[in-house]
């Protein structure tokens, strides 16, 4: 963010119905409630140029509220304003100690938050209409993916005790799993048609997916949430956001724990990294001979394949920022 002097803090906490926002104007604080409809939107902005209250000199806060932040957020895209979308978390702990609750309380604490660290702060960046069409169909095929998974294991769990009773409940159950799997198979089809439908991305995927272990659904989370690899500005940020490298919990001589993850990483990102560390174990030489010869040395497994999961960070980082496919090393 430019560190300019704003004029204006506004602080937006957003419901299903409404939000509320809180201007902070020389330390003098007003509140409004809108809809939060694009009617409700529109007569945001509206205030703001009856109050003489420029966008240019105005910074705007909220809190990240997924689907319910999506029509002011586009609205404020729209009019170019200067506006962050921050983690709940981040703002709860900003503030420290407090008493009570409501939204309007919570609108007026977050331009508070605003008007403290607006020189910290990063502006929003929306993400390009193909990857919001990208987002919302893997998130479609994961919902899926995992109502397979729960259709399938009460017959999988059955069978292995009463293989009758489970044969019965497999053959009930088999023109669900079908159309399920013919649902996944049209999402991910859909996917590849974005895919090759921008430039962009279409070379973006092909440079991931050219690392060892890293399959095109992977590739594709990566590209998402990092708005093409936007959003970190070195791959060790990157590997802390996808949950891969551990923090040191020690304090003088009587607190020492085990290093672990942080638990706000990103699940999802994790999650796909471990798939790809131990295909990345079983097809690639190199990391095949590093995960033996440490495991040789009498290491934690999971914390080979946690390494494992950052080298590959490491190696997606790089053939993405020298735009050049990774090359396998040749014995």
């Amino acid at each position: 963010m430019d560190r300019q002097n704003f004029c204006y803090f506004i602080g937006i906490d957003i419901s299903k119905k409404f939000f509320d926002a809180a201007i902070i104007e020389n330390d003098r604080t007003t509140s409004y409630v809108f809809e939060n409809t694009k009617k409700g939107s529109n007569a945001f902005i509206r205030l703001l140029k009856n109050q003489k209250i420029p966008l240019e000199n105005t910074l705007i806060c909220m809190e990240h509220t997924g689907v319910y932040g999506k029509l002011i957020i586009t609205k404020l895209v729209e009019k170019q304003a200067h506006f962050c979308v921050e983690m709940p978390i981040q703002i709860t702990r900003s503030i420290g100690v407090h008493r009570g609750k409501n939204d309007k309380v919570d609108a007026k604490r977050i331009a508070e938050y605003a008007s403290k660290n607006h020189k910290e702060l990063e502006l929003y960046q929306p993400l390009p209409e193909v990857l919001e069409q990208v987002k919302i169909l893997l998130k479609i095929r994961r919902k899926l993916v995992n109502t397979r998974a729960d259709v399938n294991k009460y017959p999988n769990e059955l069978e292995l005790f009463s293989p009758e009773l489970g044969k019965l409940a497999k053959k009930n159950l088999k023109k669900i799993n079908k159309n399920l799997c013919d649902e996944i198979e049209r999402i991910e089809s859909k996917i590849k048609k974005l895919i090759l439908s921008d430039d962009r991305l279409n070379k973006t995927i092909g440079l991931v997916t050219s690392v060892t272990g890293i399959g095109q659904i992977t590739a594709l989370h990566m590209t998402v949430f990092t708005n093409f690899f936007t959003k970190y500005d070195n791959p060790k940020q990157l590997a802390c956001y996808c949950g891969v490298v551990p923090f040191e919990h020690t304090s003088g001589t009587s607190i020492f724990r085990k290093s672990r993850i942080h638990p706000m990483a990103n699940r999802t990102l994790k999650k796909h990294l471990h798939m790809s560390a131990l295909a990345a174990i079983n097809h690639d030489p190199d990391i095949k001979t590093y995960f033996e010869r440490k495991v040789e040395e009498g290491k934690n497994k999971m914390l080979i394949v946690n390494n494992v999961r950052n080298k590959l960070v490491h190696r997606i980082c790089a053939v993405v920022r020298r735009q050049q496919p990774y090359v396998k090393n040749v014995a």
